[in-house]
């Protein structure tokens, strides 16, 4: 299984609530809104959007992925309004191993309502079921208890501690580690 299998066409995948999807430019505003929250940022690996410009910088890195068929977030859609809330994807995959680590953002007008757990349960499902993986993992600084609640809920289990083991935005931050075997997994 190499990336570009899976990748080539980045594959829109439907939950009940969410349509999960490529990013596009129209976009753009919906990121903007969340990505410029210093809340909703406080605990991923990237900086605050400031300005608009960011805001693009970054969806047109993802577009290029896209382009070049490389591993890139889906974009999560709530059906309800048709509004970008969040992205969810693979932030890494080694096919020789079959496993993989999934991320997550969503704007915090939608924390609370089972949104990230939705998307993570669904791209764990492909995972498993369209890209070979034998062990899917997730990974938070462990202030963020949003987070942990989410990996717990997708069925993941709390596996350790990883001391200092992410150098973002200046300093190294310890990381819980969670994680789901495929024979862990039921989809439902």
């Amino acid at each position: 299984m190499r990336i570009e299998d899976i990748f080539t066409e980045l594959p829109v995948l439907e939950t009940e609530r969410l349509i999960l999807r490529k990013l596009t430019p129209e976009d753009l505003d919906d990121m903007y809104h969340y990505g410029s929250n210093d809340e909703v940022t406080r605990y991923v690996t990237w900086n605050t959007h400031r300005t608009l410009s960011d805001t693009k910088e970054f969806v047109e890195f993802v577009l290029n992925q896209y382009r070049n068929h490389k591993v890139a977030p889906w974009g999560i859609e709530y059906k309800e309004n048709g509004k970008l809330i969040g992205t969810v994807d693979f932030v890494s995959w080694q096919p020789k191993n079959h496993t993989a680590e999934i991320g997550y953002v969503i704007s915090q007008d939608y924390w609370g309502k089972g949104i990230a757990t939705e998307a993570a349960k669904k791209i764990i499902e492909f995972g498993f079921e369209n890209m070979d993986l034998v062990r899917i993992q997730a990974r938070c600084f462990p202030e963020n208890e949003g987070s942990e609640k989410v990996m717990q809920k997708a069925g993941m289990l709390f596996e350790g501690v990883l001391r200092k083991s992410l150098f973002i935005k200046g300093k190294h931050w310890d990381g819980k580690v969670y994680s789901i075997l495929r024979e862990e997994f039921t989809s439902s």
